[in-house]
């Protein structure tokens, strides 16, 4: 009989411990699939599109075009790294619009030297102010990649590449492989080449369509995960209706006494600031960031402040700020959750596009700002913020300004999802802020305080 016991209660634990190790390998599944997906744009990313528009006679020339259909998420400066690494020994010959960044090992020819002889080539974009005979179509922009939705001519960049010691045929062309992209830093990661049906290309005058020799694709998918192990923003947040200000969460990105932290802070009261902030250095050194020093350490705060109520409307003021020293914003951006965002009356000073992932769902809005007058946000400082205000009409079967209802559900900045404050500590209505708890003592003191009375009668 004992030994019947011990044999079962060896496989409960048995099992209890395989269960255990199932939800852990589940969620642990989970959370890291959340994070390199965005719920907010499912279907983002940035494709290329590997056009072979003739063949040489040991190779071919290829028009290699980067779509970024990120509605959000740019490439800001230093631009784009694109590499990959050949499937047999071929080398590139020359490219116009890009460069590689080393030139390998090409002792072995004579004569006409090859652009690029590694397996492995890394490409760059040129530079604004590339002589013309060096440019093609969307190309030289320093790697910067606009955002779809913000900037649409500009989310493309191309340059052409011709390559030597390659099949010349369909069937004797292999694709590169290992494809990488940088944007500028980690974050993205590419999958296999495929082959797809070849490009067809419409003349200007609309009368005759050529079609590339061979075409594959090369799909690239962002994860703030990969990009980085800590936030780059935070938001706070006030209201009209009540005095507290609710900050960002202390080291949301970062804490002043870890010193495991990359990079540094400086108090803004520090003497001689700017000469600390841009210290004697030779040319080409890139210093690294420098923030201000506050309790969160995020180089972006947005600030979320609900400002006025009235009969049929209710406002909001948008504040934000730079926290970092050594890095202003061009092109920025930002997009807000709220359900609200369905019933826009008026925005000031901002751009606005309203942002649908799901049918039938218009609760998200992508803000950035009007060009010339505040696309520009500048580093630390006096002049290191951009704000609006935002006109709300109410819905009066859903408005309300009870437990945090007028704040956002989810704040990006640059395509990065801030840190929000925890839900408990939102500004409260003062009127019913500490309802329950009063509520729920008085019912416990009452019938203790009529026993007492009734016994002392």
């Amino acid at each position: 009989m004992e030994s019947l016991f011990s044999r079962s209660t060896s496989v409960i634990s048995r099992l209890s411990f395989l269960s255990v190790l199932i939800v852990f390998l589940i969620s642990s599944s989970y959370f890291t699939s959340t994070e390199a997906y965005d719920a907010l744009d499912p279907e983002g990313n940035i494709t290329m599109k590997w056009d072979v528009m003739s063949w040489t006679p040991d190779g071919y020339v290829a028009v290699v075009t980067m779509f970024n259909f990120q509605k959000y998420r740019h490439i800001p400066s230093p631009g784009w790294t694109l590499g990959w690494k050949w499937a047999k020994k071929e080398v590139i010959w020359s490219m116009v619009g890009a460069q590689t960044t080393e030139q390998g090992d090409c002792s072995k020819y004579k004569g006409n030297i090859p652009h690029c002889c590694k397996k492995d080539p890394t490409v760059v974009d040129l530079l604004p102010g590339t002589p013309y005979n060096q440019q093609i179509a969307n190309c030289c922009k320093g790697g910067v990649l606009n955002s779809w939705v913000q900037d649409p001519g500009n989310a493309a960049s191309s340059f052409q590449i011709s390559v030597g010691a390659a099949g010349t045929t369909n069937k004797t062309v292999r694709v590169p492989r290992n494809f990488t992209l940088m944007g500028p830093g980690p974050g993205y990661t590419c999958g296999p080449a495929k082959v797809v049906r070849p490009t067809k290309f419409v003349t200007t005058d609309t009368r005759r369509t050529t079609q590339a020799m061979m075409t594959w694709n090369i799909t690239c998918t962002y994860s703030q995960f990969l990009a980085q192990r800590t936030p780059t923003c935070c938001v706070s947040l006030s209201s009209f209706y009540n005095e507290t200000i609710v900050g960002c969460p202390t080291c949301a990105c970062g804490c002043q006494n870890n010193k495991t932290e990359s990079g540094a802070c400086l108090d803004p009261d520090t003497p001689h600031l700017a000469s600390v902030v841009s210290p004697p250095t030779k040319k080409g050194t890139i210093l690294p960031p420098l923030v201000q020093c506050t309790r969160h350490l995020c180089p972006i705060r947005v600030h979320w402040h609900v400002k006025q109520n009235y009969k049929e409307y209710w406002r909001v003021k948008i504040t934000i700020t730079n926290f970092n020293y050594r890095l202003n914003y061009s092109q920025w951006n930002m997009v807000a959750q709220h359900p609200n965002f369905d019933n826009i009356t008026q925005i000031f000073s901002f751009n606005y596009k309203s942002l649908t992932p799901y049918a039938g769902l218009n609760d998200t809005a992508m803000l950035w700002g009007v060009k010339f007058y505040n696309d520009f946000l500048s580093e630390a400082g006096p002049l290191g913020n951009v704000q609006s205000e935002i006109l709300f009409r109410k819905d009066q079967a859903t408005f309300s300004f009870e437990k945090g209802w007028a704040f956002p559900r989810r704040i990006y900045f640059n395509g990065d999802n801030c840190v929000m404050p925890p839900p408990d500590t939102y500004p409260f209505l003062p009127n019913g802020g500490f309802r329950p708890e009063v509520s729920v003592f008085a019912s416990v003191l009452l019938p203790v305080l009529l026993v007492f009375f009734f016994f002392s009668a």
